[in-house]
């Protein structure tokens, strides 16, 4: 997967974010090399990368424009938005002031292991 800029769009990285998501595992046998669903909001509102996302085998579950909230995609976006949260309760993350991309994805690293270490303490 690649660094880009702040002020590009999501969508430009949903392909490269596919072909980097590691193999599920699960049950015995040959392990899934693919989720079978996809959830993603209204900017990911476009049949060009339904088809997409259905060619690698997985099935969309992307809200669609104009339809009322009601696709429970709020519940499963509530995950990853909380996660953003914690990132950016890390100063050093919040506005990304290193240059080099290597330096911010270790900081990334770093800061995923120390969230991981405080939930971890506290179910102890």
């Amino acid at each position: 997967m690649s660094l880009t800029g702040g002020n590009r769009h999501d969508v430009t990285e949903l392909e490269p974010l596919i072909e980097a998501i590691p193999p599920v595992r699960g049950r015995r046998g040959r392990p899934r090399q693919r989720p079978d669903e996809l959830y993603g909001d209204r900017a990911y509102d476009h049949d060009k990368y339904r088809k997409k996302v259905r060619a690698k085998g997985i099935r969309p579950r992307i809200a669609r424009r104009g339809q009322p909230h009601g696709s429970g995609l709020g519940k499963h976006r509530w995950v990853v938005e909380r996660t953003v949260a914690w990132y950016h309760g890390m100063k050093r993350l919040r506005i990304r002031w290193e240059r080099r991309d290597d330096i911010h994805e270790a900081l990334l690293g770093l800061a995923t292991c120390i969230i991981t270490w405080q939930h971890v303490t506290r179910l102890c």
